[in-house]
């Protein structure tokens, strides 16, 4: 763990050539497989299919594992915060702050209630819309302009199921859903990640 550390310390004080993105799974540590963690499951498999699934550090300087991944010329921080949803955003502008990126060049990669599951949307900044994780974002980075990947988990008929709803785990039917749809997201994020990386930072 301590060469781990070390190591992503030296990364994230050393220039990069090319462009860096942020890439955040929102969610609960310790909380994995449910509803409101589905963020960080989408990191999973971002870092398995970009080949650095094995290279997750934990990095106490912004209370998160890190895994730095490279994207043509371009280089992916994946961040998964190693704190309760409603402070993830700590964790975030923490990690900001080491890398040297701005708001727009932060990813949040997060649940959303009113999709149903297997729906996607690529969401370029705007408010939390009731969303914890990342309302406190917003808050700790000062700014509202990150793109968001909402991963649709469906809303219960009933509002006062709502919270269990969102820490519940995905029953037997929603888990044959989340195959393709990790696929599907992780096609939809690294597509737009390309195509800005190839263009102004402006051109979101």
């Amino acid at each position: 763990m301590r060469r781990s550390w070390a190591l992503s310390r030296q990364v994230s004080e050393t220039r990069f050539p090319g462009k860096r993105w942020l890439v955040a799974g929102l969610g609960n540590h310790g909380m994995p497989g449910t509803r409101h963690s589905v963020g960080m499951a989408v990191l999973g498999q971002i870092a398995r299919r970009l080949g650095v699934a094995e290279n997750w550090a934990r990095d106490s300087r912004c209370a998160a594992d890190l895994a730095l991944a490279p994207l043509g010329d371009a280089q992916l921080v994946l961040l998964r915060p190693r704190r309760l949803m409603n402070v993830n955003g700590r964790s975030v502008a923490r990690a900001a702050e080491l890398f040297g990126l701005t708001a727009e060049e932060i990813y949040l990669v997060h649940d959303e209630l009113d999709k149903p599951l297997g729906k996607l949307a690529l969401k370029l900044g705007g408010s939390a819309r009731g969303h914890n994780g990342v309302r406190s974002c917003i808050s700790c980075l000062n700014s509202n302009a990150m793109p968001r990947l909402l991963v649709g988990i469906g809303r219960p008929t009933h509002p006062n199921m709502v919270e269990n709803h969102v820490l519940g785990c995905f029953s037997p039917e929603e888990q044959e859903l989340l195959s393709p749809l990790m696929d599907q997201a992780t096609d939809l994020l690294l597509d737009h990640i390309r195509a800005r990386s190839q263009g102004p930072l402006s051109g979101l």
